[in-house]
């Protein structure tokens, strides 16, 4: 089909409502461009509602790291002006084993002398205000966070790292961005995408400018290119339960099962005796592929997880087995059996072996995605890096691709889990 008459015009046309989909309405509407947001779902039903709400900005690394910082600025003005509800509770980080301890003291020794410029402590919890990683004693840590005395070695406070909560944050920024002017288009699946329009059961869409941020249903429009990348869909078992803790948990928490999974501490010389204590002590766990972790929301509530498994598609059965094996690590973690579950779900999100997906198809259209479990670290950002990308080559009036030096980064893996800076002239910078 060729662009019709008929067609609605926008400047920038949104495919996805997901939180990469949602900061690329917002740095559109900051530019004053005419926006409207299509998905097929009634309301935001995916990853981004279906997470610990942790944005976990310090153990990034490379252009994760870049996004993650700029998203937390977006999330700290969402506070302020859509009524977000977000707070500046850092991460605790547990350390039940010394190796786990010798991480994090490598981890405050990288954070120290990275590109940040900051420091970190290794006492009792004394360390100056702009240390992005403040290691504490064993006595330090079982003060602040609730977790089984006995266990404790030690830890680390991340102090830069914030808190959502996810089920509010989605619908949250969307009201607001109404008010602002942006349209949103739901229950309007998109059938197709080419330069210029989008194709959707509800007629074609004209737009200068088209940012498709579908996460792993990028194989439903884009098959060849996420074959290509090797995207897949991971599924991970996650629950909500109510607990007697001996305090409130203040921070979202990490553990050693944890620091196996970011680019930060890929790197640290004493990750792979973490890795091999953990997978040799408790293999069952292994073999689920665990992140144990959790975090408290307003309502005192805990949400636990998680397990992951990968495949072109995901089975929609969860193991049982693998959640008994959650709640009893859950349980292991802070020291009590009396745990009591309220809800259970299935969360679904793309993976591939390098963290982010951008690319240009077509002159105009742009893909990006956040391809392992940092979305709502890093998504905001992420959208808005695809609009001034997308702006960028409006100006030029360029057909060529516009990140090709970023996208052969990802491709390589050079700006995945190992994490290296995100560079090249030809890339726009985040602002």
């Amino acid at each position: 089909m060729t662009r019709g008459a008929d067609a609605e015009t926008f400047d920038v046309a949104i495919v996805g409502s997901g939180i990469v989909g949602l900061g690329a309405a917002l740095a559109a509407a900051d530019r004053g461009l005419r926006v409207v947001v299509i998905d097929r779902s009634a309301e935001v039903q995916g990853a981004t509602v279906r997470n610990f709400g942790h944005l976990c900005v310090t153990p990034q690394a490379g252009f994760a790291r870049e996004l993650g910082e700029r998203s937390r600025e977006i999330w700290l003005r969402l506070r302020t002006e859509a009524d977000v509800w977000v707070r500046e509770s850092g991460t605790f980080v547990v350390a039940r084993h010394e190796d786990e301890m010798q991480a994090l003291r490598e981890f405050a020794e990288a954070s120290a002398a990275g590109p940040a410029g900051v420091g970190a402590d290794a006492g009792a919890g004394a360390a100056p205000a702009d240390v992005d990683v403040r290691l504490l004693d064993a006595d330090t840590f079982r003060s602040m966070a609730p977790v089984a005395p006995a266990d404790v070695v030690g830890g680390a406070w991340l102090p830069r790292d914030l808190q959502t909560n996810p089920r509010q944050a989605a619908p949250a920024i969307a009201s607001w961005l109404r008010s602002r002017g942006v349209e949103f288009r739901m229950r309007t699946a998109v059938t197709a995408v080419r330069s210029g329009v989008v194709e959707t059961t509800r007629g074609a869409i004209a737009a200068g400018s088209i940012v498709v941020a579908v996460n792993h249903d990028i194989d439903q429009l884009y098959p060849e290119i996420a074959e290509r990348e090797g995207i897949r869909r991971c599924g991970l078992d996650m629950m909500r339960v109510r607990g007697h803790l001996r305090a409130p948990l203040y921070a979202p928490l990490l553990t050693g099962w944890s620091m196996l999974r970011y680019g930060a501490f890929a790197v640290l010389p004493s990750i792979a005796a973490v890795r091999e204590r953990l997978t040799t002590t408790e293999p069952g766990l292994a073999a689920l592929d665990l992140n144990l972790m959790s975090t408290q929301l307003p309502d005192g509530s805990l949400i636990v997880g998680d397990t992951h498994y990968r495949g072109d598609a995901v089975p929609p059965f969860q193991s049982e087995h693998a959640f008994q094996e959650l709640l009893r690590a859950t349980g292991e973690l802070f020291g009590t059996s009396e745990l009591r579950v309220i809800e259970r779900w299935q969360g679904v999100y793309a993976s591939a072996p390098a963290d982010f997906l951008v690319d240009e198809p077509d002159p105009g259209v742009h893909l990006v995605a956040a391809t392992t479990g940092i979305g709502m670290t890093t998504g905001l950002a992420l959208g808005e890096y695809a609009v001034i990308a997308a702006l960028a080559g409006r100006a030029a009036a360029s057909s060529g691709p516009i990140a090709t030096q970023s996208r052969s980064q990802f491709r390589s893996g050079s700006a995945g889990r190992a994490g290296t800076p995100h560079s090249g002239a030809d890339t726009p910078a985040l602002s």
